[in-house]
């Protein structure tokens, strides 16, 4: 079975698995324990499993473990901590922008990387930047307006 060197939240870790194939999610839920980025769709089509890689916002359900190397792989868990939260997991605390909870976790992946990318983003490019997550409950008017407070808070950090 072949083994991989990671960077993960980072940290140096291998994974072994048993198909060079395995979808990244896999070895970050079962090898690492990490099990913010949640299994949605398999397809890379919900957003449940983004991570980022290098910065950018990756579905890890359909990304190979063998086909990440020695990128830096940040998960929610690497965002930040309960005692001091990613600006990005503060405002979805402050907004209650989570009901089951599924969707959370792409929803604040794809907004931290999409707000380094465009920190100046309007709520109409914040919506096009999150029209590629699913969530099932309702909640996207709470996820916009988290996502805004999430904007203006690192916008005053960087002031």
């Amino acid at each position: 079975m072949p083994t991989y060197d990671l960077n993960v939240n980072g940290r140096s870790t291998s994974v072994t698995v048993s198909d060079p194939q395995q979808p990244l999610l896999y070895a970050l839920r079962n090898a690492l324990g990490l099990t913010g980025a949640k299994y949605g769709c398999g397809l890379g089509q919900c957003g449940s499993c983004t991570v980022h890689v290098d910065g950018k916002a990756v579905r890890s359900c359909t990304l190979p473990v063998s086909a990440v190397g020695k990128r830096a792989v940040t998960t929610l868990e690497g965002l930040g901590s309960p005692d001091k939260p990613h600006p990005v997991q503060a405002a979805f605390i402050q907004e209650q922008a989570a009901q089951c909870g599924y969707c959370t976790n792409g929803m604040v992946m794809t907004s931290v990387a999409f707000l380094k990318q465009k920190p100046s983003a309007s709520l109409a490019d914040i919506k096009a930047a999150l029209s590629g997550n699913l969530c099932r409950c309702g909640t996207h008017h709470r996820i916009e307006r988290a996502v805004v407070r999430a904007r203006d808070e690192m916008k005053k950090g960087q002031a």
